[in-house]
């Protein structure tokens, strides 16, 4: 999921989240709340914007998943260690939210889904959130479905 609207950095310089951007949030996450199964846990960037977008996202989940910070999700890290870690450790069933930016959101969904992330195969809007299942028989995943915050 990519953080919601935030406020510009000449109003803010910690970028927290617009009334607009909380609200466009909350609608994506009652969309997911229909999904199955439950998140088991949900990580953000520890940038101020996309902590608060993981915490909005927890609180409309009625399991109410735990929320992590974790390094490497920040707009310009790279790639390979996250989706490393998404395809070697992280259990086939789990089901975790990564709440971050662009551009490294779209290149990490490149990287999981075509095995390059110099491919742009999504475009990720504010509050959008896709979700990706592992491929049957091929490492990788696939896009199951997206939301964006204009349909929610």
């Amino acid at each position: 999921m990519r953080h919601g609207e935030a406020r510009p950095e000449g109003e803010d310089p910690q970028r927290p989240l617009t009334d607009a951007g909380r609200l466009a949030v909350e609608r994506v996450a009652r969309r997911l709340v229909l999904d199955d199964p439950p998140l088991d846990g949900i990580y953000h960037s520890g940038i101020l914007r996309a902590r608060q977008t993981a915490e909005i996202l927890a609180a409309q989940l009625d399991a109410r998943p735990p929320v992590h910070e974790r390094s490497g999700l920040r707009p310009l890290d790279p790639v390979e260690p996250v989706a490393r870690w998404l395809l070697e450790e992280v259990s086939e069933d789990a089901a975790l939210a990564l709440v971050g930016h662009l551009p490294f959101l779209e290149h990490l969904a490149a990287q999981l889904i075509v095995g390059d992330e110099s491919l742009q195969v999504l475009m990720l809007p504010a509050a959008g959130l896709v979700k990706l299942v592992p491929k049957e028989g091929a490492l990788g995943f696939a896009v199951a479905w997206a939301i964006a915050p204009e349909v929610a």
